[in-house]
């Protein structure tokens, strides 16, 4: 039994030696530092406000060219598919049945003009025998009955010959417009009637109409964002389209939106934008589908950070914080999008925040910190360029 206490006194003993060495070499090890990271203090500054919408290109005046009389198309006189001009020859329909009806009108004319002529004669003789009273009331009443017949046949036969002249004007179909022209309905030989038959369609592709369906929950939140003064507007038509392709490449003009339609269309809850675009060189095409950037409203307190200082979770977008105590927080945010070098934060950050930017992988939540002002000179110069992010 004694065996056993000097025993267990000699293991609590041990014990404690080793405890307190633990902690003289605890004691002796130095602090872990602090550690050093790079921030930014939030400002609020006016940025332009661009987004980006899908659209589709489509010719300014598609014109629909039919005959104007009914006949035998003898001829198609242009090359499918190419640029054609403003009166340039497209069709020929038989014009012999149109130049008779043109002869026959003049015939009738040169009849009116002869019974006018006697119309007139007769007239000038019976007036004067009326006063001799050689003649009745009534016998001049007759010759000046037919005197004004003979006149007004005049009249239609002239009516005749200009609407035979139109018909035979118009069995050479020419160009209204100048663009490009689609291929050809029919060929020599088809009976063609006047007003219906479709023959082809010219579209005229300089300027060239690019149409932006905009959401309605787009809408909404722009016209609050107005209405609060976050958006500076300058007013719908004075809106500008910059367009990129859908290989990445800029297209060199600038468009201007010329009609906003009245009305959101049921089928699809939007709100359709319609910008004009210079086409000199045939880049846009008709069916074509753009990415449209609508330029000229301004954000007037936004938010920048740059883009390494905004970091992804699960739950989406988050930056850290320095909070007046020194200890980092985690801050999720609504990164809306890219200027140049720097996420727009729409949600989340405030004049003041001090947003870490270096030293990320050394801090976690409420980890104390030693925050000091990023070097602006190591950044590269940012642009207010949106790089293709809607």
């Amino acid at each position: 039994m004694m065996l056993f206490s000097h025993m267990g006194i000699a293991l609590s003993v041990s014990i404690l030696v080793f405890a307190v060495g633990c902690k003289q070499e605890a004691e002796s090890m130095p602090a872990q530092p602090v550690p050093q990271v790079e921030v930014i203090t939030v400002s609020t500054q006016p940025v332009p406000d661009e987004p980006e919408f899908i659209g589709q290109a489509e010719a300014s005046r598609p014109v629909e060219i039919r005959a104007q009389v009914t006949g035998i198309l003898k001829g198609v006189l242009y090359r499918e598919g190419r640029d054609v001009k403003k009166g340039d020859r497209l069709y020929q329909i038989d014009p012999v049945p149109f130049q008779a009806a043109v002869a026959g009108a003049k015939a009738k004319i040169a009849q009116a003009e002869a019974r006018v002529v006697q119309a007139t004669q007769d007239l000038a003789r019976v007036k004067p025998l009326l006063v001799e009273q050689a003649v009745s009331q009534k016998d001049v009443d007759d010759a000046v009955a037919q005197d004004l017949a003979a006149k007004a046949l005049l009249q239609v036969a002239n009516a005749e010959l200009i609407k035979a002249q139109f018909d035979l004007d118009n069995t050479m179909v020419t160009a209204p417009i100048s663009g490009i022209i689609e291929r050809s309905r029919y060929y020599e030989g088809r009976l063609v009637s006047a007003q219906t038959d479709l023959l082809t369609v010219i579209h005229q592709v300089d300027p060239m109409y690019v149409v932006v369906s905009v959401p309605e929950t787009f809408i909404l939140r722009r016209q609050k964002d107005i209405e609060s003064k976050r958006i500076q507007h300058p007013g719908v038509y004075q809106l500008r389209g910059a367009l990129t392709l859908m290989d990445g490449t800029a297209y060199p003009e600038e468009g201007v939106l010329d009609l906003l339609e009245p009305g959101l269309r049921t089928e699809t809850g939007a709100r359709q934008v319609r910008i004009t675009f210079p086409n000199h060189k045939r880049t846009l095409l008709p069916g074509q589908f753009l990415k449209v950037r609508v330029k000229g409203d301004v954000k007037t307190e936004a938010v920048l950070v740059p883009q390494r200082a905004v970091l992804q979770s699960p739950t989406g977008p988050f930056v850290f914080i320095v909070n007046d105590e020194g200890t980092v927080e985690m801050r999720n945010v609504v990164a809306s999008d890219w200027k140049g070098t720097q996420w727009l934060i729409d949600e989340g950050l405030q004049a003041g925040d001090r947003v870490v930017v270096n030293g990320l992988m050394k801090i976690g939540p409420g980890a104390p910190v030693k925050a000091v002002p990023i070097d602006r000179t190591d950044d590269p110069p940012s642009s207010l360029s949106t790089p293709g992010q809607g």
